[in-house]
C-alpha cells in the first residue's frame, strides 16, 4: 500500500469535509474513511486507552457499555468498534504524542477523541447507573438506545441487525434476567446532568418495540418527555429532543409526544425493499407492516411539518437503487431519510457479514445529498453521530452553499 499524505483541504473544494487519502492504491475521502471504520472495525491498543483515556472520552475496550468514537479531521465522529489486532485499521501515537490512524501499518491521518467525561461514573438518585441507560455520541448528543426491552425480540423476532434486540433474545433463551429498566425520573436526571455538566445539546430517546394496539410506545415516550420537561425545562435544552419509536396504528397518537416536547419523531423503515424488509425485520413486518409505517410517517409530516419527522435506513442491506427509491419517497413528503451505516461485526444479516464496497456507499451518499439539497431537508444533530452520516452530508451542503456565496 502507498503511504497516504496527511489530511489537507482540497484546493477548490469549499466543503468542510474536503481531504483525500490513498488506501490500497485507491483514492478515498473522509466519508469513505468513516464508512470503512464503521464497517470494518478497528484495533484500539490498550496503551492508547491508557495514554489518552484520562483526558479524553475513551473507555477500555472490554467495557460493554463503551461507545467510543474518534474524531476525523473537521471533527467528524466515527464509531470505534474494537475487533483486535487483525483489523486493517489501528491507532498509534506519533513522536509528538499525537494519535493517528493507520491502515495495514501505514499512516493515514491524525485523529483526536472527544474530551473526557464523568458521565459514565454517575448514578441517578435511585442508584441506577447512567452507563446502563445512555451513551454519549459525537460531541454533543446523549443517546438512550434501549430504554425498555423489545417485545418483538422477546417473541423471537428481533431485527437481524439490532444489537440490543438480539441480546434480549439470547438472554431470554438462556433463561437469564433482562437488563433493568430505568424510570422516567432516572432518564430525566441523566438528561439534567448532561445539559448542566456536559454541555450536551441533543437528546435521543429510543426504546424497544411494543406490541400494543393503537399507540405503540408513545405513552411511554410521553412519560419520559414530561419528566424531562419537569426536571430540566425544555428551554434549557439548547438542541433538540428526537424520539425514535414504532409507527402506531393510530397515526394521530403522535400528536401527544409533540405536545409533550419532542422536536422530532422517527419511525424507522430500515429497509425499503419489502421482500428484504420482511426477512430482516420479521417482528416489525408481522406486527406493524409497511402500510402502517407509511400512514404514520405521512400523517406526522402533514400535521407537524417538513423536517419534523425522520426515518432511518440501515445502509448496506439492500440494493442502492431500492434504498434511494425509499429515501426519495420520504424526501418528497418532507420526511428526513436518515443514513445509518450497517455495522456487520459478527452478526450476519441475510447470511453475510460482508458490507458492500465503497462504490455502493458513494452512490448512496450522493443520492441522499441530492435529496437533502433538493427538498431542503435538515437532519437532526449539530456535530454528527457515531454511525449516522446525515449531519456529515448536511455539513457538505452548508459548505457548498458558502462556497457559492
Amino acid at each position: 500500500m502507498k503511504s497516504a499524505a496527511n489530511w489537507h483541504p482540497g484546493a477548490r473544494d469549499p466543503s468542510p469535509l474536503a481531504g483525500r487519502f490513498v488506501l490500497d492504491g485507491e483514492l478515498a475521502d473522509i466519508l469513505d474513511l468513516k464508512t470503512l471504520l464503521i464497517t470494518r472495525g478497528i484495533n484500539v491498543p490498550e496503551e492508547i486507552v491508557a495514554r489518552f483515556g484520562r483526558r479524553h472520552r475513551l473507555a477500555p475496550t472490554n467495557n460493554p457499555f463503551a461507545c467510543n468514537c474518534l474524531l476525523l479531521p473537521g471533527g467528524i465522529p466515527a464509531h470505534m468498534f474494537h475487533i483486535g489486532p487483525a483489523a486493517d485499521f489501528s491507532l498509534a501515537v506519533s513522536e509528538a504524542g499525537q494519535p493517528f490512524l493507520t491502515f495495514r501499518g501505514e499512516f493515514v491521518v491524525e485523529v483526536d477523541f472527544p474530551p473526557a467525561t464523568e458521565f459514565y461514573e454517575q448514578r441517578a438518585t435511585s442508584g441506577f447507573p447512567f452507563q446502563m441507560m445512555a451513551v454519549l455520541q459525537g460531541l454533543d448528543v446523549v443517546s438512550f438506545p434501549y430504554l425498555w426491552p423489545c417485545q418483538f425480540a422477546m417473541g423471537g423476532l428481533p431485527c437481524h441487525f439490532c444489537h440490543q434486540g438480539n441480546i434480549t433474545l439470547a438472554l431470554k433463551g438462556a433463561g437469564q434476567p433482562l437488563s433493568p429498566i430505568p424510570s422516567a425520573a432516572d432518564v430525566a436526571e441523566a438528561v439534567d446532568y448532561c445539559v448542566r455538566r456536559e454541555n450536551i445539546g441533543d437528546v435521543q430517546l429510543t426504546g424497544g418495540s411494543e406490541v400494543d394496539a393503537g399507540r405503540g410506545e408513545l405513552p411511554l415516550a410521553t412519560k419520559l418527555l414530561e419528566a424531562i420537561k419537569q426536571r430540566v425545562g425544555l428551554e434549557n435544552i439548547r438542541g433538540e429532543i428526537y424520539l425514535y419509536t414504532s409507527a402506531p396504528r393510530d397515526p394521530a397518537a403522535v400528536d401527544e409526544v409533540f405536545a409533550a416536547g419532542a422536536d422530532r419523531v422517527a419511525y424507522d423503515l430500515n429497509v425499503w425493499d419489502e421482500a428484504i424488509f420482511e426477512r430482516v425485520c420479521p417482528g416489525i413486518a408481522r406486527h406493524i407492516g409497511r402500510a402502517q409505517q407509511l400512514r404514520a410517517l405521512e400523517y406526522a409530516a402533514r400535521k407537524h411539518g417538513r423536517n419534523k419527522v425522520c426515518s432511518a435506513f440501515v445502509v448496506g442491506l439492500e440494493p442502492v437503487e431500492s434504498l434511494l427509491a425509499g429515501a426519495g419517497y420520504l424526501a418528497e413528503r418532507g420526511i428526513v431519510p436518515l443514513f445509518s451505516i450497517w455495522m456487520p461485526h459478527g452478526r450476519p444479516v441475510l447470511g453475510s457479514t460482508a458490507p458492500p464496497g465503497l462504490d455502493y456507499y458513494r452512490r448512496a451518499r450522493r443520492g441522499f445529498l441530492e435529496l437533502f439539497e433538493k427538498h431542503k431537508l435538515i437532519p437532526p444533530g449539530a456535530s454528527g453521530l457515531n454511525v449516522c452520516m446525515c449531519r456529515d452530508l448536511a455539513r457538505h451542503c452548508e459548505g457548498t452553499r458558502q462556497g457559492r456565496s
